[in-house]
């Protein structure tokens, strides 16, 4: 039996009231690395989730993939066919999709697109709440000055041509986000880590084979342990506070890039050779490469981004970070610090694992 719309979304809204705390979640990116948490946390909350993922992702690699709350949902979002009828069960949407890599035009299908259509097929299906995924690459490094607090109201990214793909396509995103006429939350997680994905950009850039610049040392570092963001996000969705705002979030006590490499260095039997360059020195060849581009070459030149000084400041320069509001409006305290986050990820534990939850009993987060 095919149902309208209209039809189809009056039944939903029925059942959504009867639902009142527990809800059910339509998550995109759910199979991605931050998504497998996402879900975890959701599921943990008590909610049922439904899981989007990929044509060809294979499922049973999850933990949670047979859990009773769960349901898959193979939608390209970049396509708005029967993306109307994927959505029209949700009470809200977490958006974790989004490209990191390719060109332009694929992170703009990816990212942009994608999001255009999801907001589209919310407005149609009447779901009206959206936890955003944004990312700290929208601010504007460049302006800020050193050791500046960089908060919910630091200045966004005036000149996207200077940042990479992801930055720019983020940008637009969040243009998006504001401008969708439902209940948004729009959360900015730092530099998220956990396992697999402890090395990151934030450290050095690689320049061939074993080798790494390790540009800086004292520079703070605005860290997110992936249960921990994963746990703020899961929170939002019953957190009235939050809607209409922007959040940051990062963990407490965020640790020096050399106190964070040490660390890292502990878990690592074969790191790459690490060649130290200091912030000034990299800071002040950087600029020496962008001036002679644009004024001798004309900018015809495609620097390595670590000569770009948007994009070197935006990973490297030294600034400070909280994570204030996340505390005040989710009422949320990072669960793991630093150590514990790293024990986690290089352990055997299944960080993902939720088991389902007893008849009658409500599941706690």
């Amino acid at each position: 039996m095919t149902l309208t719309i209209d039809a189809a979304t009056m039944n939903n809204t029925s059942e959504k009231a009867a639902r009142k705390g527990q809800k059910k979640v339509f998550i995109t990116g759910a199979a991605g690395f931050v998504g497998q948490y996402v879900v975890a946390a959701v599921l943990r909350a008590g909610h049922e989730v439904l899981a989007n993922v990929r044509a060809k992702t294979n499922v049973t690699r999850l933990s949670w993939h047979n859990h009773p709350n769960v349901t898959f949902v193979r939608q390209d979002l970049r396509q708005r066919r029967g993306l109307i009828e994927a959505i029209a069960p949700a009470d809200a949407v977490i958006h974790l999709a989004a490209v990191k890599s390719g060109d332009f035009y694929d992170q703009f299908a990816g990212t942009v697109i994608a999001t255009e259509n999801l907001l589209w097929a919310m407005t149609s299906a009447s779901v009206s709440q959206l936890i955003a995924i944004s990312t700290f690459s929208v601010y504007d490094f460049l302006g800020m000055k050193p050791h500046r607090l960089l908060d919910e109201n630091g200045p966004i990214e005036p000149n996207p041509e200077n940042r990479d793909e992801y930055a720019q396509t983020k940008l637009i995103q969040e243009k998006l986000y504001r401008a969708f006429d439902g209940e948004v939350t729009i959360m900015r997680p730092g530099m998220i880590y956990g396992r697999d994905n402890l090395w990151h950009a934030l450290i050095g850039a690689e320049v061939g084979g074993d080798r790494m610049l390790k540009i800086g040392g004292g520079a703070t570092l605005p860290m997110a342990y992936v249960e921990n963001c994963a746990e703020a996000i899961a929170i939002s969705l019953n957190s009235p506070e939050a809607i209409g705002q922007t959040i940051n979030i990062v963990d407490d006590h965020l640790p020096t890039q050399k106190a964070y490499l040490n660390q890292l260095l502990k878990y690592t039997p074969e790191p790459p050779k690490l060649i130290p360059v200091s912030w000034f020195v990299m800071r002040s060849i950087a600029n020496l490469a962008w001036w002679y581009n644009q004024r001798i070459l004309g900018g015809k030149a495609k620097l390595p981004g670590i000569l770009v000084p948007a994009k070197l400041q935006g990973r490297f320069k030294p600034l400070k970070y909280n994570n204030n509001r996340a505390k005040e409006l989710l009422d949320w305290t990072p669960r793991y610090n630093m150590e514990e986050a790293f024990s986690r990820s290089c352990s055997e534990l299944d960080l993902v694992g939720v088991n389902a939850p007893a008849i009658g009993v409500p599941v706690q987060v």
